[in-house]
């Protein structure tokens, strides 16, 4: 089996929030994907042992931000390489609070998605949540991120929580 073969999978970047208590979390992901049209349903793929999991499994919301191309690495790292166990992702960033309580991260995004949680599902590491879009906008013009150009152009890494992560692929440090 050759794992590579997944690389022509198409992926975005983007960030998803939840919040608890009032607390507000965030983290990278690439797996956001459309299920259904009617009513509007997506998806999320979240580690279990991630931050974000727990507030999303308690409040039954997220938010997602579509980044744009134009997010720097430095930016990316501080919800991708980060936790919010240690610190407060949102301390230097541009955000809004949804209705619901739910953060949306601004700075370089160019739309945002909020959605109830309708379902999950155990996937061992990740849980995918599926999600009935409540909300979402238009923030600016702009090209979204994939993944593969976070990979070639912006020469990011994948950490080991993702659910793209293939052992032995990253080289050197994240930035």
């Amino acid at each position: 089996m050759d794992p590579n073969v997944l690389h022509n999978i198409s992926y975005g970047m983007f960030i998803v929030s939840s919040s608890k208590n009032k607390a507000l979390n965030g983290q990278i992901a690439n797996t956001v994907f459309q299920i259904t049209s009617t009513p509007v349903t997506i998806a999320i793929s979240i580690n279990n042992k991630n931050l974000t999991y727990e507030y999303i499994k308690e409040s039954g919301i997220f938010g997602v931000s579509i980044l744009s191309e134009e997010a720097p690495l430095p930016f990316i790292g501080t919800f991708g390489f980060k936790s919010g166990r240690n610190e407060d992702k949102f301390k230097d960033v541009n955000f809004r609070i949804l209705s619901s309580g739910c953060p949306i991260v601004t700075d370089y995004s160019i739309a945002y998605i909020e959605a109830d949680v309708i379902n999950c599902f155990d996937c061992v590491t990740h849980t995918l949540f599926l999600g009935k879009m409540k909300d979402s906008a238009m923030l600016t013009e702009g090209k979204p991120m994939t993944y593969e150009y976070y990979h070639q152009v912006k020469r990011g890494f994948t950490p080991p929580s993702a659910p793209t992560f293939i052992r032995g692929e990253n080289k050197g440090t994240p930035k």
